[in-house]
């Protein structure tokens, strides 16, 4: 894939910025709410919800970054896809919910299925040069 026009270059730098600027700012959220969260991981079901808080969070700031730098960007594409493929299922399981909390979890799951998307779609075009990337791991 080549960027034909300096504004589809700005534009995939925008796309980027954004998609892994906030997964990286969720992953934030996961070092600073650490025990909210992991009560509610706990609720759910999750094995040592505070670890998997923690490294969950290690796994967006990561993914997040490496899309926004351009380093190693197919495992940064890779591993958030992963992730939010994970926890649409195990956290957002609106199947089992009722009333309001079922359209709450239906609306998370949803946002993290639109996501799994997006990152498989930077995970496809990693192997390519990025525009506006430092470009280690490509």
């Amino acid at each position: 894939m080549t960027f034909a026009t300096s504004g589809a270059e700005i534009a995939f730098l925008l796309a980027r910025v954004l998609f892994g600027g906030v997964l990286a700012f969720t992953g934030l959220n996961h070092f600073t709410g650490v025990e909210g969260m992991a009560e509610y991981a706990a609720f759910k079901g999750i094995p040592f919800p505070k670890l998997s808080v923690l490294g969950s969070g290690g796994l967006l700031v990561f993914g997040g970054v490496s899309l926004v730098v351009g380093v190693v960007p197919a495992l940064g594409a890779g591993a958030l896809a992963l992730f939010l493929l994970v926890s649409a299922i195990t956290m957002h399981d609106f199947w089992n919910a009722e009333g309001e909390e079922k359209q709450e979890e239906m609306t998370s799951f949803l946002k993290n299925i639109y996501g799994v998307g997006a990152a498989l779609a930077f995970l496809a075009v990693a192997g390519t040069t990025w525009p506006y990337a430092l470009g280690v791991g490509v």
